[in-house]
Formats: C-alpha cells, sequence, structure tokens
C-alpha cells in the first residue's frame, strides 16, 4: 500500500506546488477544508483515511489510516448534501482524463484557457480546476478570490463558480464560466455554462445538457446512469456501484439522480431519494424549486416534502424572501409551471437554507426549518 498525503493548506501558490510535487511523484493525496474546526478536521482525516499530513510546517506522519493502491491519484469526500460524505477514490488514469476531456471541450472556444481558482479545492469543483493546469495544458492566476475585475484584467478566461459567485460579481469579458453544485439561475449570462457532475464522476461531465466527448449517459428506470474514463474506481469503505445499461453491460455508475434524455440532452431533476410523492404524484424538488424562484420577493427557496395522513406526503416550501407574504403568488406559480399537486400546502419564512461550501441544499436537514 501507498501513502495518502493530506494537504492542509490554503487555496493559493502553495497548493499548487504541493499538488505539483506529490503528482510529481505519483503520490496520492487529498485536501482538507481548511474552514473547519479542528475536531471537524480530524473527522475529515479519520474519514479520508489520510496516513500522513502536510501543511506549512512540513509533512508528519499520522498513526492511523489506511494506504492506497499505486493507481489510486485522489481521495476526496463526497458533498454528503444527502447525509453522511463517503470517500472516494479516483485512479490517476481518471483524473488525467477529466482534465483532459475538459480542456478539449473548452479549447473548442477559443485560447489556452487561464483559469482563477475560487472554489474551496476540498471539492471536486474547486480541485478540479487546478489539476487543469497541472496535468493538461492550462495556466492559473493567483489573486484575491473576490476581486473578479481583477481577474479580467490580467487576462484570466476561465472560471468555476457556484450560483453565489453569479449573484455577487459580474463575470461579463470571461470566455466561459462553468457553475455547477446547486440549480443555476434561468436567467444566467450567455458565456456561463451550467454543468453536472459529481465527486464521482471526476467534476462537470455535462455541459449545458450535453455529454462531453467520450462521456455517456443513459436513464434506465428514470435514473441517470454514466459510463466515463473519469468515473472513481471505489470508494475507501466499498467498491463502486454498478448498474447495467440499455446496451446490456453491467458497467455503468447509477448516480442516484433521476433523469430524462431527449434527443441527447439531459434533464436531471434531482435526487432519486427526495422526490415527494403527494396524492399519487411525484413532485420533485429541484424543478419546483426553479418554479418558485420565479416569484418577485424570493432570494431563495428549498422544497421539501413531510408526512401526511391524507396525501401520504405535502409539499413544504421555505422561502427567504423580502419580507412581504408571497404565498398566493408562489402557489400560483407551482400550478402554473407544474401542476395543482406541485402547490405548497406549507410556507415556511425562514431567514437562510443550509447549503453545502458548493451550494448545494442540505435537504436531510429542511423538515426541522421554519
Amino acid at each position: 500500500m501507498h501513502p495518502l498525503v493530506a494537504l492542509d493548506l490554503p487555496l493559493g501558490p502553495e497548493l499548487e506546488a504541493a499538488i505539483r510535487g506529490l503528482v510529481d511523484q505519483r503520490s496520492a493525496f487529498c485536501v482538507l477544508d481548511q474552514r473547519l474546526a479542528p475536531r471537524a478536521q480530524e473527522r475529515q482525516l479519520a474519514a479520508l483515511g489520510a496516513t500522513h499530513v502536510l501543511d506549512r510546517n512540513g509533512r508528519h506522519d499520522r498513526r492511523s489510516g489506511q494506504g492506497v493502491d499505486q493507481e489510486v491519484g485522489l481521495v476526496m469526500l463526497t458533498s454528503g448534501s444527502s447525509g453522511e460524505p463517503k470517500a472516494a477514490e479516483l485512479t490517476w488514469d481518471a483524473l488525467a482524463a477529466s482534465a483532459r476531456i475538459t480542456q478539449a471541450t473548452l479549447r473548442q472556444r477559443g485560447e489556452r484557457p487561464v483559469w482563477f481558482p475560487v472554489l474551496p479545492p476540498s471539492h471536486i469543483g474547486g480541485l478540479a480546476v487546478i489539476l487543469r493546469a497541472v496535468l493538461d495544458e492550462a495556466d492559473l492566476w493567483w489573486g484575491d478570490d473576490t476581486d473578479f475585475a481583477a481577474a479580467r484584467r490580467a487576462g484570466v478566461t476561465h472560471l468555476s463558480v457556484v450560483r453565489t459567485h453569479l449573484a455577487r460579481h459580474s463575470v461579463e469579458g470571461f470566455t466561459a464560466v462553468l457553475v455547477g453544485g446547486a440549480r443555476p439561475p434561468a436567467d444566467r449570462p450567455p458565456n456561463v455554462i451550467a454543468t453536472w457532475g459529481m465527486t464521482e464522476t471526476g467534476s462537470g461531465v455535462v455541459y449545458d445538457g450535453t455529454a462531453l466527448p467520450e462521456v455517456e449517459l443513459a436513464v434506465v428506470a428514470g435514473e441517470l446512469l454514466v459510463r466515463s474514463p473519469t468515473l472513481l474506481r471505489s470508494y475507501r469503505s466499498q467498491p463502486r456501484p454498478v448498474a447495467t445499461g440499455p446496451d446490456g453491460r453491467a458497467d455503468w455508475f447509477p448516480t442516484g439522480d433521476a433523469a430524462e434524455l431527449r434527443d441527447g440532452r439531459l434533464r436531471v431533476h434531482g435526487r432519486i431519494g427526495w422526490v415527494i410523492v403527494t396524492g399519487g404524484e411525484k413532485v420533485w424538488p429541484d424543478d419546483l424549486e426553479a418554479a418558485l424562484a420565479t416569484v418577485d420577493g424570493v432570494r431563495d427557496v428549498a422544497v421539501t416534502g413531510v408526512e401526511d395522513p391524507e396525501w401520504g406526503q405535502h409539499v413544504v416550501a421555505l422561502v427567504v424572501g423580502d419580507g412581504n407574504n408571497l404565498d398566493d403568488a408562489l402557489r400560483a406559480a407551482a400550478a402554473e409551471r407544474i401542476g395543482p399537486w406541485a402547490k405548497p400546502k406549507e410556507i415556511r419564512y425562514v431567514a437562510a437554507l443550509p447549503r453545502t461550501a458548493t451550494g448545494k441544499i442540505r435537504r436531510h436537514l429542511l423538515a426541522t426549518l421554519g
């Protein structure tokens, strides 16, 4: 077994240099979330199974942890938006494929990319930006991660962001801006590309509904399946799950997302486990949230279902609003855009919604709010 080095370094040139060094040595690594309190970071280290920690004071042995096979390059925790995160193992080949496929797609749009890293590198969307420069042909520009104007002046061409960045910053002038994590806004600028991907897929593998080269999509029994050279090898605690695709081969990865494919274009409804069944009708939280977000005065919104003796479940909308009562407008938007069964029976106004660092709603916490 080979060591697994946990990088405890801030987003910046030091982290880039450390990753380059480990890649050159073919030494597997993971990246710690520096925003965590010490006890939480220890739990993260245990979940990752790191054998060593590399920080500004050097490299330190841990008296616990578990090594990895030689082919493993990265161990990363899944987002945990649906519960406890799992540690995914991605091979060097998968990491290289992700960087290559992404760069090949974006290179069609113009010059050699210059990326501005702004997302936490402990998540795949943030780390993938750095790996595109380390493993493929791209450059990184390091600066104040809140100063998008300075990045434009410095010649940055590409960004990977979450929807919060789009609300806070102008992205005009960049060649392409990838937005992932939570559902992107419907009125995004023309240079913003909505991506779909997971830690398990090695970053985004679908851009604006279209699979990237070498990535195959299928929908079986309503579930999105993926086959791609970028996929994880396994989890630390269990093998990679497999599913049988429409070609009869049992080498597809079941994503757990409900989706549909029409003329090759993907539409993802959300996690299968979070569908709300009310009066026999299915309501997908992501779809309903998109509808409710169109109501003037809604600053943020999430949807969940709660047990109901008559309906099985009923729909609850949790709304960060502008201080006005929006009940009628919310129910009208639900009925108009989806159907009368989607109208929330409860509307709770809250100060904020629980989200992960990449903007995903922590749905398992919603029922307790309000």
